[in-house]
């Protein structure tokens, strides 16, 4: 297999262009690639510099650049080596533009600014860290979602991937006994989603996380009838309240938050009530 150099051109961080290139990678087994990232590329003297590099690795061009003038000086670059240039916003810029009838603002890394949406991301995080495992309860309305369940159901990543977009999110351990404080139970902003899980998957978890604590792993914590307890005694609550309800059994971190928000974003259409019935997903 003949090695393929990539070079990614973007006029802001590039933080976009190198998570596009990564997942288009994904496809592709055992590709021997070279990436060359070129970011903050903001003029024609910047990208005749570059282009040497890009000469002596000829490969494939991918970029974000938003001004006329250096697009088109790369394209004639590329077109004089030989070499492909995508520029791998524009499809999806033109169809917003044909939907929206408006045109593009057309500023360097606009997504990345320190707007509103920045500064609540910020807030979101700081508030996530402060209610964790069960934390500062007094404080769960202000919360956006709060993800209920037994220990090692990843409610703290979750809740920290949640915050990294923007969502301030509480967590709470259920455990059989040290009940939940009342206010879990009359909260009306926050979407509460119970999280679940196979007790046999579960009970695996928790054995690796005795033994990476150096600890004996052959404690209640795992023992098959109790862990069966508890999922059951969680998924009680989740029903007695009308809690949608995710297994995380075979879902990485990132596809649980995707269906949390998914569960928010539903909420939020039918006008912020509280979601009828339990919710298996």
């Amino acid at each position: 297999m003949s090695r393929l150099h990539l070079h990614l051109l973007s006029d802001s961080t590039g933080e976009t262009l190198e998570m596009m290139a990564k997942a288009a990678l994904a496809q592709f087994d055992n590709a021997d690639v070279v990436r060359h990232f070129w970011p903050m590329v903001r003029s024609r003297q910047h990208l005749d510099r570059i282009m040497g590099d890009i000469a002596n690795n000829p490969g494939l061009v991918l970029y974000t650049l938003v001004d006329g003038g250096t697009r088109t000086r790369l394209e004639e670059h590329c077109r004089a080596l030989g070499l492909p240039s995508v520029a791998i916003l524009d499809a999806v810029t033109d169809a917003l533009e044909s939907m929206l009838g408006q045109e593009a603002k057309g500023r360097p890394g606009r997504q990345h600014l320190m707007d509103e949406a920045y500064f609540a991301r910020v807030e979101a995080i700081q508030f996530t860290i402060a209610h964790d495992d069960g934390m500062a309860w007094e404080d769960w309305e202000d919360a956006d979602i709060v993800l209920a369940g037994v220990s090692r159901t990843s409610k703290t990543p979750t809740s920290i991937y949640l915050a990294n977009r923007g969502y301030k999110t509480a967590n709470i351990p259920i455990v059989i006994e040290s009940p939940p404080p009342a206010a879990l139970f009359g909260l009306r902003r926050p979407l509460v989603v119970g999280l679940t899980t196979a007790p046999e998957r579960l009970i695996q978890v928790r054995r690796n996380r005795l033994l990476s604590l150096q600890q004996a792993p052959d404690t209640s914590y795992v023992e098959t009838e109790n862990v069966a307890r508890e999922v059951q005694f969680a998924r009680r609550i989740f029903a007695d309240n009308g809690w949608p309800v995710i297994d995380v059994t075979r879902r990485s971190i990132e596809e649980t938050a995707a269906a949390v928000i998914n569960l928010y974003f539903e909420r939020q259409s039918a006008g912020g009530a509280a979601p009828a019935g339990s919710k298996a997903l």
